[in-house]
């Protein structure tokens, strides 16, 4: 299943700096990016959130860029994770797994059930523009890429 080019399923989920945060509403102030992540184990997760969270203020303050990392696990883990890798972005909670089989489909492994890893940036219109659904966990797209399809009008800035 693949939802390139489809309208983005609204959600909404706990974040760690408490309340909830809901896709449409960050949609209105223009593109998201949502990251659906393991777990708070998950080095790969960690390592691809460290580079989200080094770019998030600036598409933030430049772009009006929000980023949404989707972690399934629980707020309490979710905050050690936060906490833990030292990050400016506050993660979003999926302890079941709902967000995720929404977008890229979750998988039963030894930590019980964990959301694929992906991400999506969705445009101000509810549109994804962008899709990765990891292939193997360490199968990651990195945050300075995506600043740089978002300033490059949602196009590969490596293409000629």
């Amino acid at each position: 299943m693949t939802l390139l080019d489809e309208d983005a399923p609204n959600f909404s989920a706990q974040s760690t700096a408490g309340g909830e945060v809901s896709l449409a509403e960050t949609l209105d102030d223009g593109p998201t990016i949502v990251l659906i992540n393991r777990g708070h184990w998950c080095s790969f997760c960690a390592e691809q959130l460290q580079t989200f969270s080094e770019v998030s203020y600036d598409l933030w303050f430049n772009d009006g860029v929000d980023v949404l990392p989707v972690v399934t696990d629980t707020l309490e883990k979710a905050t050690e994770m936060r906490d833990r890798y030292d990050l400016d972005i506050q993660l979003l909670t999926d302890p079941d797994g709902e967000i995720a089989d929404q977008f890229s489909g979750t998988e039963e492994t030894s930590h019980g059930v964990t959301g694929i890893a992906a991400t999506y940036v969705i445009d101000e219109d509810g549109t994804v523009r962008y899709e990765q659904v990891a292939e193997h966990p360490g199968d990651r797209t990195y945050g300075n890429y995506i600043r740089y399809f978002i300033r490059n009008d949602f196009a590969d800035p490596f293409e000629a």
